[in-house]
């Protein structure tokens, strides 16, 4: 795949403390990997957080910056493990540990989307996976570590809002008998993020009318964990939107209130671009 694996769009000045990512929007499949999958076009798409990217597209205007993927999830997810290989589908692989992502198929190059539909017809190469993990996954997060880290600098403190989207039969069960949650912020159990930057998180959402959960169902995956360090002054909460609250899930095509609900969005972003973090001064030493 020769396409850029990720674009950054920057404020014209750094106003904010806050970093946006959108890991699994990327939607440019090339024809040579849609070649080598036995999934037709919609269906290879059903696990991609389709559109998030064009959700946050305004977040420069606030003074952030916003990294976005180009490459789909079914190609590289990047918010796996570069070692979550799936010995089920990579060949010259072995099962490394309690991998309960790689094994159910989830791994970093993934062998099925949701609703266990496989994704190719046997199975492909660990240099192949090599590639795929050098030219995309690589790059990317050395692109997040550089944004997070000139951020803290700054600021003395820095915040990754990772944005994702989620099937709404995945919350549609509601919890103790309430509607289901629109908004799900995934703070791996307050170890990823203090406690009061996800209550800000939070409150912001909350304050537009969204129905807010927190870690249930969705606590974080890589990225949360692997760069929330709050007792470093560095947050990092995942933010899971229902699908159904602006797109078709089964076409995968835009409902027509899109830009409506777009609108609600950046009501939260304006204040969660600008909130204030208590920053840790034995850290920041």
């Amino acid at each position: 795949m020769t396409t850029a694996p990720f674009k950054l769009f920057s404020p014209e000045k750094l106003q904010s403390s806050v970093v946006f990512a959108s890991p699994h929007s990327g939607r440019l499949y090339s024809q040579d990997f849609l070649d080598s999958v036995i999934l037709d076009p919609v269906s290879i798409r059903i696990s991609e957080d389709a559109f998030v990217d064009e959700l946050f597209n305004f977040v420069p205007e606030f003074g952030a910056p916003l990294l976005v993927s180009n490459v789909p999830r079914t190609f590289v997810d990047l918010n796996r493990d570069a070692g979550d290989l799936d010995p089920m589908l990579i060949a010259g692989t072995k099962v490394r540990g309690q991998n309960g992502r790689a094994s159910s198929g989830l791994g970093v190059v993934p062998r099925l989307v949701s609703k266990n539909k496989l994704i190719y017809s046997g199975k492909i190469t660990l240099d192949e996976v090599k590639e795929r993990l050098s030219s995309v996954w690589h790059p990317y997060h050395k692109c997040l570590q550089s944004l997070l880290d000139a951020t803290r600098k700054i600021f003395g403190h820095v915040l990754l809002i990772d944005c994702h989207s989620m099937p709404h039969a995945s919350v549609n069960v509601g919890l103790r008998n309430n509607a289901p949650p629109q908004i799900v912020l995934g703070d791996r159990f307050g170890t990823a993020a203090s406690c009061d930057v996800v209550e800000q998180v939070r409150m912001a959402f909350a304050e537009s009318g969204f129905r807010v959960s927190r870690n249930m169902p969705f606590a974080g995956a890589y990225t949360t964990q692997q760069y929330g360090k709050p007792e470093k002054n560095q947050h990092v909460i995942q933010v899971e939107i229902d699908r159904s609250l602006y797109m078709n899930e089964e076409t995968i095509e835009k409902l027509p209130n899109f830009s409506d609900f777009q609108t609600a969005l950046r009501g939260v972003v304006a204040k969660i671009a600008q909130m204030e973090v208590n920053v840790n001064k034995l850290a920041a030493e």
